[in-house]
Order: C-alpha cells, then sequence, then structure tokens
C-alpha cells in the first residue's frame, strides 16, 4: 500500500526559518533508513505559503489569491510518499521522524483497483492512460521550477465518493495534454481522513489521533507534482484545473493551492544536503 505523509506547517516554517544542521542530519538519517528499507517513493520540502496561490472556481467565475494564508496548522510544509504492508507500518514510520514538535497526517493513497470498471470505459481510456504514466514518469525538464498542486477536500471526497466516468475520463484527458507538454510529472488522489491518522510531536512523546478530521475545507483530497517555466505559466495550468474539476464536486466548485518546491541549489553547503543528494531524497531534481 501507499500512504502519504504530510508535514503540517508551523510559525517557523512558515516565517522562513530553516532547519538546523543537526535536524537536517537526523531527518537524513531517517530517510537512509526508509530508503534501505525500499519504503521510500518520493519527497519534497515546499516552500512557504507565501510563496504560493489558491486559484477557485466557484459559480462559473475564476479567482486567484496570492498568498500567504492564515490557517498555519493547516498548511502543508512537505510531504514523504511511502509504501508499507499496512496502515500501522506507515505509521510507525512516522512515529521515527525526529521532529520535537509538529504534526504528520498519514493518509492511503487510492489505487487502480479501488476504481470498479464500468462498461462505458473504452479501451486506452483514463485507466490505461494512467498506468502508462505510472508505469513511465515524465523527466524534469532544465528551467523549470517544480510545484505541488493542491486539491481541496470537500463532503463528497470525504465521503469516499468516487468520480463518475465523465470526469474520469475529462481529468486523463488533462493529464494526457499535461504529461504531452511536459508540465505534469505524477499525482495521485488521497482516501477521505476517515482511513488516515495524525502522529502529533511534542518532544519525545508521540500522540497518534484516527480520521475523520473536521476541517474539510482544509484537508487535501489529492495532489500532484508540476513543473512550469514561471508561477504566470502555474497560474494558467490551475485555472485550467479547477474548470475541468469543479462539474464532479459539490456546488460545482473547486479550489487548488500550487505552491514551489525547494530545490538542492536553495539550501546552504551541507553534509546532511549531501547525504539526501546521494540518496537521491529529499528536494530532488
Amino acid at each position: 500500500m501507499r500512504f502519504m505523509m504530510l508535514v503540517k506547517a508551523t510559525k517557523d516554517f512558515e516565517a522562513g526559518v530553516w532547519p538546523d544542521e543537526k535536524l537536517l542530519s537526523e531527518m537524513a538519517k531517517w530517510t537512509a533508513e526508509l530508503v534501505k528499507a525500499g519504503a521510500r517513493l518520493e519527497s519534497g520540502r515546499l516552500q512557504p505559503s507565501s510563496q504560493g496561490v489558491r486559484v477557485r472556481y466557484a459559480n462559473g467565475k475564476l479567482t486567484v489569491t496570492d498568498g500567504p494564508f492564515a490557517e498555519s496548522k493547516e498548511l502543508i510544509a512537505g510531504f514523504c510518499l511511502i509504501q508499507a504492508p499496512s496502515r500501522e507500518e506507515a505509521i510507525a514510520w512516522a512515529k521515527r521522524v525526529p521532529f520535537q514538535e509538529g504534526e504528520i497526517e498519514v493518509r492511503p493513497l487510492y489505487e487502480l483497483f479501488d476504481f470498479p470498471v464500468d462498461a462505458a470505459e473504452k479501451p486506452d481510456g483514463w485507466r490505461e492512460k494512467e498506468e502508462q504514466i505510472r508505469a513511465a514518469p515524465p523527466a524534469r525538464k532544465p528551467g523549470t521550477v517544480r510545484y505541488l498542486g493542491i486539491v481541496k477536500a470537500d463532503r463528497d471526497t470525504e465521503a469516499g465518493v468516487l468520480p463518475d466516468q465523465k470526469l474520469l475520463a475529462a481529468m486523463g484527458a488533462f493529464m494526457e495534454e499535461g504529461v504531452k507538454s511536459g508540465v505534469f510529472l505524477s499525482g495521485e488522489g488521497l482516501q477521505p481522513s476517515s482511513k488516515g491518522a495524525r502522529v502529533r510531536f511534542s518532544g519525545s512523546k508521540r500522540l497518534v489521533t484516527d480520521g475523520p478530521f473536521a476541517e474539510t475545507k482544509e484537508l487535501v483530497a489529492g495532489y500532484a507534482i508540476l513543473q512550469f517555466t514561471s508561477k504566470a505559466e502555474a497560474i494558467e495550468w490551475s485555472k485550467r484545473f479547477v474548470q475541468v474539476d469543479a462539474p464532479g464536486r459539490p456546488g460545482a466548485e473547486s479550489e487548488c493551492e500550487i505552491r514551489p518546491f525547494f530545490e538542492y541549489e536553495d539550501f546552504g553547503p551541507s553534509e546532511a544536503v549531501e547525504r539526501f543528494r546521494e540518496m537521491g531524497a529529499g528536494t530532488k531534481k
């Protein structure tokens, strides 16, 4: 099973305070253990919400709101995508993260077998295209900046309502265009928060709370890793995404937050950062 660890933002993160060398070193050690166990798939640290935007489509209108955003305890600072045989083992990995404070939300991803095969599906349809992307992920392009597109939850996603075939086909066509344009790198849907858990850090203490969680507007329903040549290009693709996504949402409303990643070049010289680079982990190119 695949699980997403969503690292919640803190005041220091939103203020642009960098981790010290001790924490970076401890994180490098934890990541090395994850890699050695064959559990790590992808990870990244996001820039503060002041560098991001939210694109919303509602009542037939598009709105773009620049960061920063106020609800820091629900903002995402980074993520780690892992594979584990069970939810319990995924939580165990999260509990071993060397944080002294903060919170990590652990959520399983949807897999293709979670979507029932519909008689209306066509050969070489959205399912086959998704399989092809997963089998051969698009490559990074020089001169681009990576962004994480975060799709907000609603009452249907929290209830586990799956998209219908019409929306799946429309989203599949949009993703295919993104792949051909060299924009789309990867993306997944997260299962409802009722299937997840949160690990709260306080010194050496670890408090695990099972979902569901109440703040639906700030929960994550899905994500995409994208690459663009400019922030303006990122916004234009996000505008198109929410218009494709909205028809399948309650009230025909959709909101997407886009945030740039930190890359290796954003960090100063550091032994820990070099260890991340050697492992192909962390903020990778």
